[in-house]
């Protein structure tokens, strides 16, 4: 036998002991999706850090930046122990199993798709992160640093793995035919009633709403939104997990939907008060990417414009019902803007993904799937991660608060949470 004819055969033995290196990276794939990761992180710290800084108050604005960076390192530290084991190892059709528990076998299932295992998780686990620090703008100024960390330690393994699995990792969503492309009920559903439930359970800001209490710095806002429109590139882009068409579209129906969110948002302002603001503006804008996400993969440019208008007059009447209406004091608007964008997001992209709507069109069902059929399965996928978030999160913090306490005395709450809970000050005047 020669060299040649003995390589083939060993290559071929190698093969049938382990299938997985049948698959090829594709290092293409791989450098997308590392400068997605990076997109995405870069959401997180620092673009929501600063959006969500620079719209409390000044006494506050540290607390909140601290939070961000906190939960940011709590969440990666978790995903390496076992939830990103719990979200996407094999296991029944509600949770992973423990295959991938410290990380454990990526060396021996080095391949996801065309991506080296490590890169799939590491990409995941930005997701993973940004979801409880969105949770963060609805108790806002008011929890304790400590209840906060030990609040979004249990909702990740309690609410984030179970539900990623449900949708992305095998899990009976998925098997139902779900359409979440890179979030919609995974992040800003879950997030959206999460920060609903925190708001209602610890109540609103002393004073509100009779005492106005401003953004202190819309220049923080501004850059803080500007970095998550660039992240959510990588958000939305990189969920093709591919450097290919789909990934283009996903960037380019993002683009368009945060670009008429905005100018819906700013529209609706100028009819109701008269003037534009730039607060509205940049919610607008948060509110079209939010909308878009779960079917960013799945539709054309058109339909992206309409999810992105849709998103912003809902979302903009949404947030003056609980702030004008029913003065529910949710912070930073999460629930008005990411649970409800999510969720129609959700439900638009069953409609839209149809191939019967011309310039709207997306991909197309899947065979003998029709419109009304499609929208079920979103319904659901809203309804079901919706209930599950909602009901873990008030069961969460009743237990944390009859064990530490949830939030700040009133004292500490006038102080201010930079102060009492940091010993430090965002600013040296």
């Amino acid at each position: 036998m020669t060299f040649t004819s003995k390589l083939l055969a060993g290559t071929a033995l190698l093969l049938c002991i382990n299938p997985a290196f049948a698959a090829e990276i594709d290092t293409g794939d791989t450098a997308w999706i590392l400068t997605s990761t990076a997109l995405v992180l870069f959401m997180t710290i620092p673009g929501l850090s600063l959006f969500y800084g620079g719209l409390v108050r000044a006494k506050n604005v540290l607390s909140v930046l601290m939070q961000c960076f906190a939960i940011t390192c709590v969440v990666s530290v978790l995903w390496l122990i076992g939830v990103y084991s719990m979200a996407f190892a094999e296991g029944n059709a509600f949770v992973g199993g423990t295959d991938y528990m410290f990380m454990a076998n990526l060396l021996t299932s080095p391949v996801n798709g065309t991506l080296p295992e490590n890169v799939f998780s590491l990409f995941q686990l930005t997701f993973a992160i940004i979801t409880p620090a969105l949770i963060v703008g609805a108790f806002a100024e008011r929890m304790r640093f400590s209840s906060m960390l030990l609040f979004s330690a249990l909702w990740l393994v309690v609410v984030y793995g179970p539900v990623t699995h449900w949708v992305w990792g095998g899990g009976w969503l998925g098997e139902k035919g779900l359409l979440d492309f890179a979030g919609g009920t995974v992040v800003h559903v879950t997030a959206g009633v999460a920060a609903l439930v925190c708001a209602l359970v610890l109540g609103p800001r002393k004073g509100f709403p009779r005492t106005p209490m401003p953004p202190h710095n819309m220049t923080l806002t501004i850059t803080g939104a500007g970095m998550l429109w660039v992240g959510w590139f990588g958000f939305n882009g990189g969920s093709a997990l591919a450097a290919n068409g789909d990934a283009g579209m996903a960037m380019l129906v993002t683009h368009m939907s945060a670009s008429a969110g905005a100018l819906t948002w700013m529209a609706c302002e100028w009819i109701k008060f008269g003037k534009p603001s730039a607060l509205g503006a940049v919610t607008g804008m948060v509110a079209g990417l939010g909308t878009i996400t779960p079917a960013s993969g799945f539709v054309g440019p058109a339909a992206g414009l309409v999810i992105g208008i849709m998103g912003g007059l809902v979302c903009f009447n949404m947030t003056n019902l609980f702030k004008l209406v029913l003065h529910i004091d949710d912070s930073l608007d999460v629930f008005p803007v990411h649970g409800v964008g999510g969720a129609l997001g959700t439900i638009l992209a069953g409609v839209f993904v149809s191939a019967n709507l011309g310039i709207f069109s997306g991909k197309g069902y899947a065979e003998g799937m029709d419109m009304l059929s499609q929208v079920g399965v979103q319904a659901l996928g809203v309804l079901a991660t919706g209930v599950y978030a909602g009901v873990c999160t008030l069961i969460l913090l009743k237990g944390i608060d009859a064990v530490i306490g949830l939030r700040v005395s009133s004292d500490e709450e006038t102080e201010g949470l930079d102060i009492n809970q940091h010993n430090e000050r965002g600013y040296d005047m």
